[in-house]
């Protein structure tokens, strides 16, 4: 089935969810010319390009991936004549600043963007990613020189950009980072060392590849503490733009993988020849701190990721149900009925489709506080979405790609038999959604995060902010009095008490009784984000009921699904709540040599 990018549900939570009509206001973005009314124009023409261009090359990457031949990556074919229309369009620029060629728009309008690409070819949307999260760090710490060497081409589409982290003994554990720095006494270092799963390290989609390494300089300290990060472009580029003599930086393979098989995930060398020419970015040492400004671009694009392809794999599963014809209607039928007519196969539906719209919607709004915290006039308002979006982060990458799984299967569930056969393309979004938890830090980090550095830092301060807000839309739904809403209040009550206890525990006991609290951080990021997912579905809901005579079917059908989400899914609340005030000892319990 063709992608259909779901451009009213996208306006509906932009709208009325994520405040887009107070976005647009901010000085900065009006003056690059944000507005409500060219909104759905945008999208409109960023579907239409994701339908008819990107989409089609989505499973014959999967079929043909890229290769690799003598240190030489060739993408699928179509893939780089697609990322050319790509750039040329814009699309790389949409939120990156006007000074540097971008269209300076906000992160709410690029989000819906973003997912669509990503629904449309997971494997070719990785390449834009990646650049976006380049240009971030770039336009955060380097020099005004650099940024004028490399962020206009990066933003045009021109050049592309990585990451470099990654070593075979330092994976998720970054203080073990052994790639050199030697500086050179002219401004310039030379960069040696093996760097591994590197999104895009090499391909033939663009005339230069800006690669961001973390190293170590000759005394930098060990640790985390120790690691700077440095910028080295495939090509040397010259003071007029033009490209020179390639660097020292080899693709030695690539990797053979499960999922995203069209994107290419290089193991590159650096320095096999005298070493690579690097330039730092900011100051030495400073390399993890610069680098998270890109993994936290990275980490919300890679949750959007799971939104893109749990929609995908959705939209299928759907049609499927539609069109197998299979058994009589429980209720009685002259002979037999679609699937999508029996009740288990409407359970799985509306579970993906309630997963799908709670993740978006929370995407969203923390997109929105993004473009207050970078854009609101008002300082106290932006130093409070900061905290906010912060929050939020790791919820939207953990619990985002956590539900991508889970609907990538029910949407092979829905194919039954067909769903493990490839040909169906069920199989390839279940197995593109798999690296999804892994990759830009775990679900395990994420979950982490979100209890030390979210929770616990601040006394618990920014969740009882955010349950204050559940509690105001507890009173809406009350006033609302219909017999949804009052269902919804209910299990809202149940699922935001949960919540309420869990983080009371966690502040209380993190320090007296630390493995026992992160034994229940993966429990506590599900919660986070079923109990805010649930929110953004209740304020959907009110805000459909209010608007429903305008499109009975579209706004009933959010209804029933906000309803389907309170209680069918919302309840795993209290059970994950016990998990986290009781489950930790039995956790730990077993010793090493017992497993």
């Amino acid at each position: 089935m063709p992608y259909v990018a779901p451009i009213k549900e996208m306006l509906f939570v932009m709208n009325e969810l994520a405040g887009l009509s107070d976005v647009v206001t901010y000085p900065a973005y009006a003056e690059a010319g944000a507005d409500v009314d060219l909104v759905p124009a945008i999208l409109e023409e960023a579907a239409k390009f994701n339908q008819d261009v990107v989409a089609p090359l989505n499973w014959s990457g999967d079929q043909n991936p890229s290769s690799w031949k003598d240190g030489v990556v060739a993408t699928t074919p179509g893939f780089k004549e697609a990322f050319a229309q790509y750039a040329a369009a814009g699309w790389q620029g949409v939120i990156h600043p006007t000074e540097f060629g971008g269209q300076g728009l906000p992160k709410l309008i690029s989000t819906a963007c973003l997912e669509m690409v990503n629904s449309a070819n997971l494997s070719f949307a990785l390449c834009p990613l990646l650049t976006d999260g380049a240009i971030e760090a770039l336009l955060t710490a380097a020099s005004p020189e650099l940024q004028e060497l490399f962020v206009p081409k990066m933003i045009s589409g021109e050049w592309t950009g990585t990451m470099n982290l990654t070593e075979p003994q330092a994976g998720s554990d970054l203080s073990m980072v052994r790639s050199r720095a030697v500086p050179q006494g002219d401004g310039t270092y030379k960069i040696f060392g093996t760097k591994i799963f590197i999104t895009y390290g090499e391909h033939d989609m663009a005339k230069n590849i800006v690669h961001l390494v973390l190293a170590r300089t000759p005394d930098a300290p060990e640790g985390v503490k120790g690691i700077s990060l440095f910028v080295a472009p495939k090509f040397m580029v010259g003071a007029d733009d033009s490209l020179g003599e390639r660097n020292d930086i080899q693709c030695v393979s690539l990797e053979h993988k499960l999922g995203i098989k069209a994107s290419p995930t290089a193991v590159l060398q650096f320095g096999d020849h005298g070493g690579a020419t690097g330039y730092l970015v900011g100051e030495e040492n400073r390399g993890l701190e610069y680098m998270f400004v890109m993994m936290n671009a990275a980490r919300f694009s890679v949750g959007m990721q799971g939104v893109a392809v749990a929609e995908r794999a959705y939209q299928k599963a759907v049609q499927y149900a539609k069109d197998r014809v299979q058994s009589r209607d429980l209720a009685g039928s002259p002979g037999p009925v679609a699937i999508i007519y029996q009740p288990d196969v409407k359970r799985m539906l509306m579970t993906m489709r309630a997963y799908i719209e709670a993740s978006r919607a929370l995407a969203y709004y923390a997109a929105s506080e993004f473009d207050a915290q970078h854009a609101s006039p008002d300082e106290a308002a932006r130093k409070a979405s900061q905290a906010i979006y912060e929050f939020l982060v790791p919820i939207v990458k953990g619990f985002s790609t956590e539900m991508s799984i889970d609907v990538a299967s029910l949407g092979v569930q829905v194919h039954g038999g067909m769903g493990f056969i490839e040909e169906t393309g069920a199989a390839q979004h279940y197995r593109d959604a798999r690296i999804l938890t892994i990759y830009e830090g775990t679900t395990a980090i994420q979950a982490n995060d979100l209890v030390g550095r979210k929770t616990v830092r601040d006394g618990g301060a920014i969740a009882q902010a955010l349950i204050g807000k559940i509690k105001e839309t507890e009173k809406d739904l009350a006033s609302a009095g219909s017999p949804d809403a009052k269902a919804v209040l209910k299990q809202l009550i149940s699922a935001r008490e949960a919540f309420e206890v869990s983080v009371t525990y966690i502040v209380a006991n993190a320090k007296t009784d630390v493995k026992a609290v992160y034994a229940g951080s993966f429990a506590y990021l599900r919660l986070c984000g079923l109990v805010l997912g649930a929110w953004q579905m209740a304020r959907a809901l009110l805000a459909a009921e209010h608007l429903r005579d305008g499109d009975p079917s579209f706004y009933g059908a959010k209804i029933a699904t906000a309803r389907f989400f309170a209680e069918n899914l919302l309840p795993q609340a209290q059970a994950l709540a016990t998990s986290i005030l009781e489950g930790g000892h039995s956790t730990n319990a077993l010793e090493v040599d017992q497993f």
